[in-house]
């Protein structure tokens, strides 16, 4: 059964980056005027003079960023993904990423958790976006001690990174003890039958899909792919060898998101089948995020319903 404590990630990005803060000393923090919705405001407190707040201005602090780490800086901008990846991404692109500069992106309020604000807020796009930029590393944690483990491998990481964090609580998976790679999927349950690929909050989603597997006989695999980009490649091939099917799972658009880039895997091996569990091609609306969730199909009956399919149970 899944832990009932629920915590954001952008909480743990909060909390982290003060943990971080005493280890880096040349980390600096650059806000986009929405410290207290990205939780940076603790980080503003105690390290004011690593903290730039450029005001609603999300092209300038790319530009800013980028100086910062020609400086040896480590710049983390702070911002909303819809505008993290939308608003800057030429100076992501030009400024950032062909320089290959190591500057961090986080960004909170990523796919449909900023509920009621509405389509405007909501970044059901960013991942897909920023993975076709090279040099960039996508990562979007599953929880809170996922979150706090990857943003400080980020950290580490010499080069660009977009980290994607959810406004809304989510279940908490994981354990403090429990280890994390950029760019290797964590297996967290083995099976036989059918393998559930999640990133981000929907492995929630899909460890409750197992569970319910189980009453039919089916066993499933369940893959928590927190990197978009680079992809673990060995994972995937080795769940489409062992099990023919995979199912992906994501609080993001179903075009050029994970279930892109497993079906491109899968079809260059020329092996198994591939089905996507994630926002299809439209914009979003307002409303509580798990009507949303709802909405579009990304729940927990419609991963068994397309496993029982797959597996030609129904």
């Amino acid at each position: 059964m899944l832990n009932t404590l629920a915590i954001s990630t952008r909480d743990a990005f909060g909390e982290e980056i003060l943990s971080l803060a005493n280890e880096f000393p040349n980390l600096y923090i650059i806000d986009c005027d929405v410290g207290r919705s990205t939780k940076t405001v603790s980080f503003a407190r105690q390290y004011p003079t690593r903290y730039i707040n450029v005001g609603a201005a999300e092209q300038n602090a790319a530009g800013v960023a980028a100086g910062l780490a020609t400086m040896g800086k480590i710049p983390i901008i702070s911002t909303y993904a819809v505008f993290g990846s939308m608003r800057m991404l030429e100076q992501i692109r030009q400024s950032i990423c062909y320089p290959n500069l190591n500057v961090k992106i986080a960004c909170s309020h990523g796919g449909l958790t900023p509920g009621n604000d509405g389509a405007t807020h909501q970044g059901i796009e960013d991942m897909g976006i920023v993975s076709t930029i090279p040099n960039m590393t996508v990562i979007m944690p599953a929880d809170y001690y996922s979150a706090r483990k990857l943003i400080r491998e980020a950290v580490n990481k010499q080069g660009p990174v977009y980290l994607r964090f959810t406004r809304d609580p989510v279940p908490v998976i994981y354990s403090e003890r429990e280890t994390f790679e950029i760019g290797k999927g964590n297996l967290v349950r083995d099976g036989d039958n059918i393998t559930i690929m999640a990133i981000g909050d929907t492995l929630s989603i899909a460890l409750k899909a197992c569970e319910e597997l189980a009453k039919y006989d089916i066993t499933a695999r369940v893959v928590d792919m927190h990197t978009l980009k680079p992809i673990d490649k060995e994972m995937v091939t080795d769940c489409i060898y062992k099990t023919k099917y995979i199912i992906t799972v994501e609080d993001h658009t179903i075009i050029n998101g994970l279930g892109s880039a497993v079906s491109s895997i899968c079809a260059e091996i020329g092996v198994g089948r591939v089905a996507k569990v994630g926002i299809p091609d439209r914009f979003g609306e307002s409303g509580k995020y798990e009507e949303l969730l709802y909405l579009n199909n990304i729940t927990v009956t419609e991963v068994v319903k397309k496993a029982l399919q797959m597996l030609e149970k129904i």
